[in-house]
Order: structure tokens, then sequence, then C-alpha cells
């Protein structure tokens, strides 16, 4: 299990960068949901929630080839998930907010929230199955992607929500 987490970090680091472009090479509405529609932190993270979700398919199949008991899995996933948006924000925004933008930090940090949170995502299968880890996930997921959708095309007229680089909210026609 561990050579799966330590594999998973480096894979979940990799994908976020195509996760990035998902929308620049296909977009749609369907993407704009799923994918950055621009620079800034908030859309930013979807990169982590959809990229935990994504690996999370494959990873599943990798365990349940290996034998490996995969109690809470869902359940494991939407907590790992959201934990990472939280815990790269708790990180990042502090940072963000004295220095400014650094791409190089700002990898450094994926990085490091990637990790952290595979490291729970280990501790999280050590749990006893739960009734409730198949339910409750599935509305989480459709959750947080129906707040990812209302937010990409209503922003909040927040630093959170800006695009320093086009100086545009959300999905906002480009002037």
């Amino acid at each position: 299990m561990k050579k799966y987490k330590i594999i998973g970090s480096i894979c979940l680091f990799i994908l976020s960068f195509a996760w990035h472009f998902g929308y620049d090479i296909l977009p749609n509405f369907f993407t704009s949901i799923l994918f950055p529609v621009n620079e800034s932190i908030w859309e930013h993270m979807k990169i982590f929630w959809g990229v935990i979700l994504f690996y999370g398919v494959i990873e599943y199949f990798l365990l349940k080839r290996e034998n490996i008991n995969v109690n809470n899995y869902l359940l494991k996933l939407v907590i790992t998930a959201i934990l990472s948006i939280f815990i790269f924000l708790i990180i990042y925004l502090p940072i963000y907010n004295t220095f400014g933008e650094n791409f190089v930090i700002t990898i450094i940090l994926m990085f490091i929230t990637y990790a952290v949170i595979e490291y729970i995502s280990y501790l999280l299968f050590k749990l006893k199955e739960r009734k409730i880890s198949t339910i409750l996930p599935i509305f989480l997921i459709f959750g947080v992607y129906l707040l990812f959708g209302y937010l990409t095309y209503n922003p909040l007229k927040n630093y959170i929500f800006y695009d320093i680089s086009s100086g545009n909210y959300g999905i906002e026609k480009r002037n």
C-alpha cells in the first residue's frame, strides 16, 4: 500500500499539469466545470478535486487487482479531495498574501499537498467499512461539482476568484 501511495503522489502531481489545460483544449460548458477556466486561485482548486477523483478511479482498480482491501474507498476519495483544497489554501494563501504569486512555490506546495493527502489516504484505509461510505460521497461529489459550476459562472468578487492575468472573474467574456 505504501508503494501505491508514493507512486500516487507523483501521478497526482503529473496529472495536475494535464488537468490545468483541459478547458483550453476542449472549451465547453461541461469542461468549464471540470477544469480551470482562468488563472484564479479558486479555479485551480478544480485541479486538486478533479485529479484526486480521476486518479482515485485508476487506483481503485489497481488495488483491487492486487487484492488490497478497499473499504470506504469512495468516502476516502472524497475526504482526501476536499482536504486537499483546504490544506493547499491554508498553506498557500498566507504566502500569496505576503509575497504574491510565485510559480515555483506554488508547484512545490502542490506536491507537498499531494504527499500529505496520500498519507492521509493511507491512514483512512485502516478504518472499518461504513454504510454511509457509499451514499454520502456520491452526494458530495455532485454537490462540489455544482458549486464549482455555479461559481465558475457566478464568481464572487473576491481576490480568490480574480484572474490577475486577464483581469476577469470566472468565465466572463474577455474585453
